[in-house]
């Protein structure tokens, strides 16, 4: 069930309002409801999928029971074992299976040995990426006794299944999640105010950015060839900002949906544009993702705390690793060792973090050196975002190539995307650039702080709302859900 959908526009208050006015005040009624909620809009696409989750969801609980019964130190590393391969390896089944099977035939055919690969049959989960890493983290804390397991299954398998945020995050762990569950949730009008508003600015987002941003730039990748590098450029800008408009868009709908329920799930954008480098991007692009291999994979490797040799080996696993979570593709690999290769200079250097506020805090307009930062970011970035949409590391490299050639001085091409249509998302785009750079310093920049007039804000959104009536795009699913 897609979240820009009239079957959510239904299946939303239907859930809201039995929530609130039917299970209200009884947790253990809630949490069923949310689960039962969570199943339906999860099976909505292939109610198949759900024996995969089900599946998940009971060997995780499963082995956390276990993990509250010994004291061994090596039974415990056999439980955390049992579900470490469990996950993974459905992961490595359902997403990875073809990747390995090809890479292994090219190989061999590198060698002139040709071989007729067998081919498994099946269709990639939505949300299993997501859900996989949100059930290993609660696995993961409750052996290294930063949680304690619990017995409650039903609060469990509703943490996993949490549908605003199931299919593509944020990627909740359970030291945050899962309490939530155990505790008394009321209604407030100020916690459904903010939900809806940053419902309204995420639908913005995707429909009237990444929405429009795709129709352009799917004519400009899929004949790149036919045009001028000045066009690729533009094509390339407009999916960096489709795909922000795109994954931010989900995230603020997922936290305000969150919120209307009354939970509070984690910022996983935060302006990541108006980052000064590459580790500040780090910081503030799919945060929850960003920081699951921190604090999973990076530091337990050692970080940056031992020799340079073993930071650099480091870096390039964290980031290699995230470029194949991805998908199974080697564009998504090599899209990881290119912002490996930016990140490290700033780490020998010890300059990974010195920007840690917030840009041009407290000032209407960024310095030079701060402009100068961002701008440098953002190329950065969009050059790695080509490798990201390509479908091939071929088409990568000759889409660069072009851009690279003297069409690069030339007039952009609008021929068969229609001059109108580029100059109408561009406007929005720079709506958009313009209202998040006045309310950078907020989790959502159209939400007003409480001492304005309520009519103010819902002026603000009514506003927003007619111009997702005018101005969005044929709908389009969330680039997320293929991770």
């Amino acid at each position: 069930m897609l979240f820009n959908s009239l079957e959510f526009s239904i299946f939303l208050p239907l859930v809201f309002a039995l929530y609130w006015l039917v299970a209200n005040r009884n947790l253990k009624v809630q949490n069923a409801l949310l689960l039962l909620a969570s199943y339906v809009f999860y099976g909505w696409w292939d109610w198949r999928f759900l024996s995969l989750i089900i599946f998940s969801s009971s060997v995780d609980f499963w082995v956390g029971i276990n993990l509250s019964n010994t004291e061994s130190s090596e039974k415990r590393k056999h439980w955390l074992w049992l579900s470490i391969f469990v996950n993974l390896g459905l992961l490595a089944v359902f997403k990875y299976f073809h990747f390995f099977v090809e890479s292994f035939t090219d190989a061999f055919t590198f060698f002139g040995v040709h071989l007729e690969p067998t081919r498994l049959e099946t269709i990639l989960p939505v949300g299993i990426s997501f859900y996989t890493f949100q059930t290993l983290s609660y696995t993961i804390d409750c052996y290294r006794r930063k949680l304690t397991p619990t017995k409650d299954a039903l609060a469990f398998f509703a943490y996993v299944s949490f549908f605003p945020q199931l299919v593509a995050g944020p990627i909740e762990r359970a030291t945050n999640l899962l309490p939530q569950f155990f505790r008394e949730r009321r209604f407030t009008y100020e916690n459904a105010i903010r939900g809806l508003v940053q419902i309204i600015w995420g639908l913005f987002k995707k429909m009237v950015i990444a929405d429009n941003c795709a129709f352009i730039v799917n004519e400009i990748f899929s004949d790149y060839s036919q045009y001028s590098g000045s066009t690729l450029v533009l094509g390339a800008v407009l999916f960096a900002f489709q795909i922000y408009g795109d994954f931010s868009g989900y995230s603020d709908i997922a936290i305000g949906t969150a919120r209307l329920f009354g939970f509070k799930l984690k910022t996983n954008f935060a302006y990541p544009y108006f980052s000064r480098d590459i580790a500040e991007f780090w910081r503030r692009w799919h945060i929850s993702l960003s920081t699951w291999f921190r604090d999973y994979l990076y530091i337990p490797l050692g970080g940056s705390k031992g020799s340079e040799n073993q930071t650099i080996k480091n870096i390039f696993i964290i980031f290699l690793v995230s470029g194949f979570w991805h998908g199974a593709n080697w564009t998504f690999v090599f899209w990881g060792f290119f912002h490996a290769v930016c990140f490290l200079p700033l780490v020998l250097r010890k300059k990974n973090r010195i920007h840690l506020d917030i840009v041009a805090e407290n000032r209407w307009l960024p310095s030079l050196k701060e402009s100068v930062g961002m701008l440098i970011t953002f190329t950065l970035v969009t050059i790695g975002w080509i490798f990201f949409r390509a479908e091939t590391m071929t088409q990568a490299i000759d889409y660069l190539s072009i851009i690279c050639s003297n069409s690069l001085l030339e007039k952009p091409y609008a021929f068969g995307i229609g001059l109108e249509k580029i100059l109408l998302t561009g406007i929005a785009i720079l709506s958009m650039i313009f209202i998040e750079w006045l309310g950078r310093n907020k989790d959502c920049p159209i939400l007003l702080n409480a001492e304005k007039p309520p009519f103010v804000q819902w002026l603000i959104c009514y506003a927003i709302m007619l111009v997702i009536f005018l101005f969005s795009a044929p709908r389009q699913g969330f680039i997320y859900f293929q991770f």
